[in-house]
């Protein structure tokens, strides 16, 4: 299962991870190409460590390689 941790203006770290990642691999694979959009886009799931509400973020597939963390928090900010 691969996961991101960034940490948002206001000290809040956010684990981010893709939905259905940490199923079995066929599974996984099965769910993940359910959960896929349209727009090849895939839904991400971060949780943060405080008091506020899990976010879920429609990102490219390559979030977890291509996306600043910086890019990744402000998406996180604009689903909130």
């Amino acid at each position: 299962m691969i996961q991101r941790e960034v940490t948002d203006a206001e000290n809040t770290r956010w684990t981010c991870v893709q939905a259905y990642s940490g199923l079995q691999d066929t599974l996984s694979e099965k769910a993940a190409a359910i959960a896929k959009t349209g727009e090849g886009k895939i839904t991400v799931v971060c949780t943060p460590s405080g008091g506020a509400q899990t976010v879920r973020l429609e990102l490219d597939e390559n979030w977890h390689g291509k996306l600043s963390d910086q890019a990744l928090v402000e998406a996180i900010s604009k689903q909130r």
